[in-house]
């Protein structure tokens, strides 16, 4: 198995990038989506964060509150360490779920954090946002780390458009998020999502190609 790191800037196009390596046949492990999974109503997350921060985490039907918990991890007025007692409840759920996926793909218990399996051609590729601020404290292991760039100006156009953003609430997300050099320096591949999709899409054809071609080393088995 190989397994490939896959992030980007908010707004820049990762998520089309992800959906074209799906639709190439690899495995995408989403952790937007696995964030959302570990703490839905009657989930061991939920009931964790609600110990941790008390019973305004929740709703009055049992769903997580995010309002509520913004205030109270990212607000000015959060306790020091909020955010990294919830990163503590979170990120274990995560990585865990995201383990199970890979075990899933590759049809094999025994997946190792750096990534090799017996006799497995799988490429498994995670999706994560905040690749670059998680990355030292994952327990996995990437073949290769791929990020996805446009500039600032045209990813605060997109939210606007698509998202309903102001100009200031998508500046104000991006400065949430590591910076394009620091991606940049992460990443072995930088891709450019302001280049017409057919373009983009063909270099990352190339890509697939090359890992397909490396994973035929025995060193990824």
């Amino acid at each position: 198995m190989m397994r490939i790191g896959l992030t980007g800037g908010i707004a820049a196009g990762k998520s089309t990038v992800a959906q074209h390596l799906n639709n190439l046949g690899l495995t995408v492990i989403d952790y937007d989506a696995l964030a959302r999974q570990v703490v839905a109503p009657d989930s061991e997350g939920l009931r964790q964060i609600v110990q941790e921060f008390g019973n305004g985490a929740v709703t009055a039907d049992g769903q997580l509150n995010r309002a509520w918990m913004a205030e109270h991890v990212f607000g000015e007025h959060a306790a020091p360490g909020a955010r990294e007692r919830l990163d503590a409840i979170e990120h274990p759920l995560i990585y865990e779920a995201a383990r199970r996926i890979e075990r899933s793909a590759v049809g094999n218990d025994s997946v190792a954090d750096n990534g090799t399996s017996p006799e497995s051609l799988a490429i498994v590729v995670h999706d994560v946002p905040l690749l670059t601020e998680v990355i030292g404290s994952m327990p996995f292991a990437f073949a290769h780390i791929v990020s996805v760039e446009a500039p600032a100006e045209t990813r605060v156009a997109r939210m606007m458009s698509t998202r309903g953003m102001s100009r200031e609430q998508a500046l104000a997300r991006i400065r949430h998020q590591s910076s394009e050099a620091e991606r940049r320096a992460l990443a072995d591949e930088v891709i450019d999502a302001t280049q017409p999709i057919e373009r983009m899409f063909e270099r990352v054809d190339t890509l697939v190609a090359q890992w397909r071609s490396e994973l035929r080393d025995s060193s990824y088995r």
